[in-house]
Formats: structure tokens, C-alpha cells, sequence
């Protein structure tokens, strides 16, 4: 019954969240992707700064989730090196060839961040199945700004709005497994969700400051500098408001 109620919650959530994100990130035009980006970099910063790493630092001294978060960002930093070293000799990556490496690493990002969804949703429903609903509907409407994100830095990588629905909603899947996992062994998986959260910070952070920021410094007029400060703006103030209204 309750391992039901946990497969049925993670496939609500990570589906659900995809679904409705992609509803309103894909009506977007061609042109309004670079925006859609702005609004991308102030969600991943929010997400990482103000949710994750604190959530993390709740149960592991500030210094090593710190450390766990620098040593996500150096292999970030390897892993988009080997993403280019093979973009350069023609090897398929996640995306294929020509896309940008961001695409394929903030889906592996989502991963992460889902995996560690899985995990709390099966701890509140292991705890009491209304709190297991309540948690559930927290979880969607905590990853709808984060998706409608996603779609933007995929869309931007070179995916197509096909590519970036299926892939999506592919990598949401990860949430399944964090829920199963976490009904079989909650007390050993329970440990490295500190650890979860600190590496998924750390994906966000290198993805809006090393990736995404520099491709909208190429937008150099003032009205594209004004909107992607609004949009930046616009994608920290949602998920502040969101992250404030879930705590």
C-alpha cells in the first residue's frame, strides 16, 4: 500500500512537473529563448543558494557541504572538458554532437535533484501517508519554475521541443527510483542525501555562472540587457516566493 502510494507520488511529481512546465516554457517563440535562459540562471542560483544548500547544511557541518559543493563544481568542470573533448572528435553525447554541454549536464543534474525528491517523498510517506500527499503536492509545485528552466537551457543547447519533452520527462524517472530506494533502505540512503543536495547545488551553480551567463553577455543592446535583468529577476523572485511558501 505505501509502496504504491510512493511510486504513484514520484511519477505525479517528476511527471507532472514536466508536463506543466513544458506547457508553458514550449509555447514560448524561437526568439524568447534567451529570456526564458535569464529566467533559468535566477531559478538554478535561487534553488542552489537558498533551498539546497541550507537543506543540506541541516544535517552536515556548513564546511562539508561546502567542500562536498566545490569538489561538484571541479567535477562539473571535468565533465563538461570531457563534453567538448568529444564534441571535437565527433562523439555522441546525450544531446548528440552539436549540442551545447549544458543541455546534457542539466539533465544530469535533474537526476540528482529528483533522485533526493524520491527519497523525501517515500520518508513523509513512511511517516504518514497524508503527510506523504501534502509533501507531494509541495514537490510539484517546488519543480514547475525549476522545469520551466530546464526547458529554456535545452531548448537553448540545440534540442528540439521534442527532445527536450522526452528527455525531460526520461530523466524525471530518477524520482521513482529515489522513492523505491528509499522505502527499501531509508535509514542508508537517508545519510547521503546531504551529499545529493550539495552535488545538485553545485550542477546549478556552475551551470547558470559558467554556462548560461556568459552565452547572455552575446546580448549586448540595452533592451536585451533590461529584459534579461527582468527575467533574472522574475526567475529569482518565483522560486524565492515558492521556497518561502513551502517552508
Amino acid at each position: 500500500m505505501i509502496l504504491s502510494c510512493i511510486v504513484l507520488a514520484t511519477l505525479a511529481s517528476g511527471l507532472l512537473s514536466v508536463l506543466v512546465a513544458a506547457v508553458i516554457a514550449l509555447s514560448f517563440a524561437r526568439q524568447w529563448i534567451p529570456y526564458l535562459v535569464s529566467f533559468a540562471v535566477g531559478v538554478l542560483l535561487t534553488a542552489a543558494l537558498l533551498d539546497l544548500l541550507p537543506e543540506a547544511a541541516e544535517s552536515l557541518p556548513l564546511s562539508t557541504v561546502l567542500a562536498t559543493t566545490l569538489a561538484g563544481i571541479f567535477a562539473f568542470f571535468l565533465l563538461e572538458k570531457l563534453a567538448l573533448w568529444h564534441h571535437s572528435h565527433g562523439t555522441e553525447t546525450v544531446g548528440g554532437p552539436h549540442f551545447k554541454p549544458a543541455g546534457p549536464m542539466i539533465l544530469v543534474g535533474d537526476a540528482f535533484h529528483n533522485f533526493t525528491d524520491g527519497v523525501v517523498l517515500a520518508a513523509a510517506f513512511l511517516t504518514d501517508i497524508r503527510l506523504g500527499f501534502v509533501t507531494t503536492l509541495a514537490v510539484v509545485a517546488h519543480e514547475i519554475p525549476r522545469e520551466m528552466g530546464d526547458f529554456g537551457i535545452l531548448l537553448d543547447s540545440g534540442f528540439s521541443k521534442r527532445q527536450a519533452l522526452i528527455w525531460n520527462v526520461l530523466f524525471s524517472a530518477t524520482a521513482v527510483v529515489g522513492g523505491v530506494l528509499g522505502y527499501l533502505g531509508l535509514s542508508h540512503v537517508h545519510a547521503a542525501i546531504p551529499y545529493v543536495l550539495a552535488v545538485s547545488a553545485a550542477s546549478f551553480l556552475y551551470i547558470a555562472i559558467a554556462d548560461l551567463v556568459p552565452g547572455l553577455h552575446q546580448h549586448r543592446g540595452m533592451k536585451a540587457s533590461l529584459v534579461q535583468s527582468m527575467m533574472i529577476a522574475g526567475g529569482i523572485g518565483t522560486m524565492g516566493i515558492t521556497i518561502s511558501f513551502l517552508n
